[in-house]
């Protein structure tokens, strides 16, 4: 059976979507997860439980081709390998991956292999990033391998994209509730170019006080539900959030690095603050034409003008706050190491709060 999405429950947003509402809506995009959940009970260093996986987004789906690209960070409590030389080159070559903070090793290995060996290059410096899901994981057990980062990548299609408690999301905390994977897109108008922005969210952050949905305070009206063990408003490590944006519009590394600092604005409409102990970088990339190099190398490339970015800018916005709220929408209770239990956001609840502010849209 299909889950619905937050549109399905009457939630409201701003923008016209994409055909499937997801990252993939940018043509050529895909997306693949490997989701591992085992076991039950006390925690058990090395056998479990295991509440974790693996997220791959491929900008140019199986072609291994060059796309410009940039990264941001609200708060840096968190790690992304590969930024160095993004910054310093502008490109993305290869997949982007999203795990556990400590399977970050692990899987970036096995893209550098896989790559090596599928491509036939002599290096590769992938990005991978992280959120922590330590509360219902055994993350220090190393269960995640690089046969199951291999499996990620191989996994990935266009269309629909699973959301909630899957790949890397999976044993992930959003505001108190279950969180995970989420996704959303926004298109342009015509007059604006007919752009599509695209964006996927690791969702690991927020407390709930500060819980926003459609502009209402719900977290106000959510005062149970709480994780079992009740503590975790205290936990500094469950606030971790990575936000991936993809366009087909034709912008410059220095333009995307402009739209990734707009996935702030998009945490921040669903009550985010980036906190101290919050990891939350974004990258964005296109996968506009890179240009046929010349016979002396040189490449054309096109360049949207700046002046026109600001519906870019809300784009991505808008597709970051939907996602987050798909990712909560689609995410089910989970109960983890030692008992440890994160409650689904309660669909119908949330609709009688908005009814009761006139914020409910029609479903």
């Amino acid at each position: 059976m299909t889950k619905p999405r937050a549109r399905d429950l009457g939630i409201p947003f701003q923008g016209t979507p994409g055909p499937c509402n997801a990252i993939t809506d940018v043509g050529g995009v895909t997306v693949g997860h490997n989701t591992l959940i085992s076991g039950e009970g006390r925690l058990v260093v090395g056998k479990g439980p295991v509440r974790t996986g693996v997220t791959a987004i491929r900008p140019r789906g199986n072609a291994l081709a060059p796309v410009f690209g940039a990264w941001s960070s609200l708060n840096g409590c968190g790690d992304m390998t590969g930024t160095i030389w993004l910054e310093e080159s502008g490109v993305l070559l290869g997949p982007v991956m999203l795990t556990n903070t400590l399977s970050v090793g692990v899987v970036r290995e096995a893209v550098i292999l896989w790559m090596i060996e599928q491509y036939k290059i002599p290096f590769a410096l992938p990005i991978v990033t992280e959120t922590y899901d330590g509360y219902l994981s055994d993350i220090r057990g190393s269960h995640v391998t690089q046969e199951h980062a291999i499996s990620a990548l191989l996994n990935a299609t266009g269309g629909p994209v699973a959301e909630g408690n899957v790949g890397g999301g999976t044993g992930m905390i959003c505001h108190g509730f279950k969180g995970g994977i989420g996704t959303a897109s926004r298109r342009l108008e015509t007059g604006q170019g007919g752009y599509t922005v695209g964006v996927l969210v690791q969702a690991n952050n927020g407390r709930r006080r500060n819980l926003l949905v459609g502009g209402i305070p719900v977290g106000e009206h959510f005062t149970d539900l709480m994780p079992l063990d009740g503590k975790i408003e205290d936990q500094p490590m469950g606030s971790s959030i990575i936000v991936i944006i993809a366009t087909d519009c034709s912008l410059l590394p220095h333009q995307l690095r402009r739209l990734a600092q707009r996935a702030s604005l998009g945490i921040g409409r669903v009550g985010g603050m980036g906190e101290n102990y919050s990891g939350d970088i974004f990258l964005a990339f296109s996968t506009a034409s890179f240009g046929e190099a010349k016979e002396d190398g040189i490449r054309a490339v096109e360049m949207y003008p700046n002046e026109k970015m600001d519906a870019l800018f809300e784009a991505t916005a808008w597709a970051t706050e939907e996602a987050i709220i798909n990712t909560m929408v689609a995410a089910e209770t989970m109960v983890g190491i030692n008992g440890n239990t994160v409650y689904a956001l309660p669909h119908e609840r949330i609709q009688e709060v908005l009814m009761k502010y006139n914020r409910l849209a029609s479903a």
